[in-house]
């Protein structure tokens, strides 16, 4: 089964608003406690993943019920998080964009891995975004355009020790050529000056953070 894009939805908190984003060609992936709060909103998912063990037996018993397909896993002896599993499923089903939901908590750890896992969509060719109310992260390593989807800020954030040849166009703080290192907060809190910006960079990769308070 092909697809175009692939919506994850983890087990941090997720507004049910987001539920308006699914689209009909979409696989909905649930990663364990997300496929709970999938099924309690009357979604069926099409794969769920997990080991659940932060959902009740009875709670796993209604995401069996509901789910087309389900990959459970052993709670002790797994090398992936719920999340990185949902993630590797949707490499395998040839997904050409991955949307997480529900994957920024209050887990560090977690929150900077699933961050991290950006790369690995990046390396088979796929845009890899996540996705919450306050924020919409993207990464790139070439062009990137940026649209107004109500966030306040644009900050940019180097995930190699270095990106060089940056260069901004369309946001109230433009830059030319510019080069941005780990540690450094010169791309924190730009705004876009109209509805879209474009970013270009010549050599590394970019975390993009449109976010809002």
């Amino acid at each position: 089964m092909e697809a175009n894009r692939v919506l994850i939805f983890a087990g941090g908190t997720i507004d049910p608003v987001f539920l308006k984003n699914i689209s009909q060609n979409d696989i909905i992936i649930g990663a364990d406690r997300g496929a709970l709060f999938l099924v309690e909103h009357g979604i069926s998912p099409d794969i769920s993943v997990g080991d659940f063990d932060s959902v009740s037996p009875e709670e796993l018993e209604k995401i069996k019920k509901s789910s087309k397909e389900l990959i459970q896993c052993d709670t002790v002896n797994k090398d992936l998080t719920d999340t990185e599993l949902a993630f590797e499923v949707a490499i395998q089903r040839h997904a050409t964009e991955i949307v997480m939901v529900g994957v920024l908590g209050s887990r560090l750890d977690h929150t900077l891995s699933n961050i991290q896992m950006m790369l690995r969509g990046m390396q088979h060719q796929i845009t890899s975004v996540i996705w919450d109310t306050n924020n919409y992260v993207t990464l790139t390593g070439t062009t990137c355009e940026i649209e107004d989807r109500g966030y306040t800020y644009v900050s940019l954030l180097p995930l190699t020790p270095e990106v060089t040849g940056i260069h901004l166009e369309g946001f109230m703080y433009p830059l030319d050529n510019a080069t941005l290192k780990m540690g450094q907060s010169l791309g924190v809190s730009n705004r876009l000056k109209g509805e879209r910006g474009t970013i270009r960079i010549e050599s590394g990769l970019l975390l993009i953070i449109q976010s809002k308070d």
